[in-house]
Order: C-alpha cells, then structure tokens, then sequence
C-alpha cells in the first residue's frame, strides 16, 4: 500500500488540523464540520495529482486552449456519519463524481471495551472500473475501513481504491496494510502516535461524528 503523508510541510493545512483539535474551538459543530470540509478540499487537491489526465481542446470567447482533464471516473465512498463533511470537501473539488455511502460503527456486544464492526446502512454506485475514494475522518484500528473495503469488492472491482483520512494511528495503518491490496493508495493529513486502551486515537480530537452532528445514544 502507498501511503501519503501530507502534512509534513506547513501549509494552511496545519491550521485547520490544530483547529479540528482544539477543545476551544472544536465544540463549535458548524466550524468544525467547516473546517473538515476545508481539509478534504486540500486532500483532495493533493489527491488529484495522482490522478490519470487526458488532452483536450478548449474553445474559449476569443480562441483555442489546449489543456487537460481528470480522465479518472470517480466515486465517493463515506463512512457515515463522521464522514459527510469530509465528503462534502472532496465533492466541491470533484464535482463531476459519483456518490456512494456506508454506516459502520463500533458494535459492544458485551458492553465492555471490546467491540466488532457493523456495516449496515448503503447506498452504493456502481463501481468497477472505476477509481474509488473512500472518505473517513479518523482512522483508529483500520477495522472500519477493511470492512468496507470489503463491502465494495464483493461484487465489483474498481480501477483503483483510495483511502483518505484526516487522522490516523499507527496501528490502524498497520492494520490497513496487512488487510488490504497493496495497490491501494492510503493519505492521512495528520498521523498521531497511538491508541488508547479504549482504542482511540492519542492525541486525536475526540469523536469526529459528536463533535460534527452532536451526541449518539
């Protein structure tokens, strides 16, 4: 798998992660959704180079332009909720894209710190052949991830999968690379240096779907 770490260099990238994780400020859910949303603009921005372009001609008012166009049809992919921001960054950069949505969640059957991951909720495009970005905000154990990604390929296979998260811990990196293809591409803005015993990430920011749309039972 390739990894891309975009934040090693100071950018207004920076900023809004700093944002993101103040707890002066995060509690603010409409800037914090923002906020998301602006880092997915940059990520996705940075993703773009990686993208495949073709040559085309552009008629403008007074001439002739020749230029080029993302040839790559994409599709989103959110894990709800925490994802919908994100997403939403992503969209107002590729707007042409197709859209796709996944619910996974932390399951405690025992009501203890262990848990398993259940997808349910989807509402998917087609996607083989096609160049699929898969959107989620913090990426703890990577357990969530993998099983999407396994939701997705049970009947179809895309040109090429591209996980994108604003957040990451090491082990859920770990976890991604021994679970997942190794030509899927992984970009984390912000990488943090451990979980919890609870598994969440530290030094993180909290939970990114309370601190975006409020308080689950």
């Amino acid at each position: 798998m390739k990894i891309h770490y975009i934040s090693e260099n100071n950018s207004v990238l920076n900023h809004f992660l700093g944002q993101i994780r103040n707890i002066n400020i995060q509690n603010d859910s409409m800037r914090f959704r923002r906020n998301i949303e602006r880092i997915g603009e940059i990520m996705a921005y940075e993703l773009s180079k990686n993208l495949s372009y073709k040559n085309v001609e552009i008629q403008t008012p007074l001439g002739i332009k020749k230029t080029t166009e993302i040839n790559d049809d994409l599709v989103l992919c959110s894990i709800l909720r925490a994802g919908l921001p994100l997403h939403n960054g992503f969209l107002n950069y590729f707007d042409h894209a197709e859209n796709s949505f996944v619910s996974a969640c932390r399951h405690h059957p025992n009501n203890d710190d262990e848990f398993e991951i259940l997808v349910e909720y989807q509402a998917l495009s087609i996607i083989n052949n096609k160049t699929v970005l898969l959107l989620d905000p913090m990426l703890a154990t990577g357990q969530s991830i993998v099983a999407v990604h396994e939701k997705l390929i049970q009947n179809a296979t895309p040109a090429e999968i591209h996980i994108v998260v604003v957040i990451a811990a090491p082990e859920g990196i770990a976890h991604l690379e021994a679970n997942l293809p190794e030509n899927c591409h992984l970009w984390v803005a912000s990488l943090d240096e451990k979980l919890n015993e609870k598994n969440y990430i530290v030094p993180g920011l909290g939970d990114a779907g309370d601190l975006a749309y409020g308080s689950k039972l």
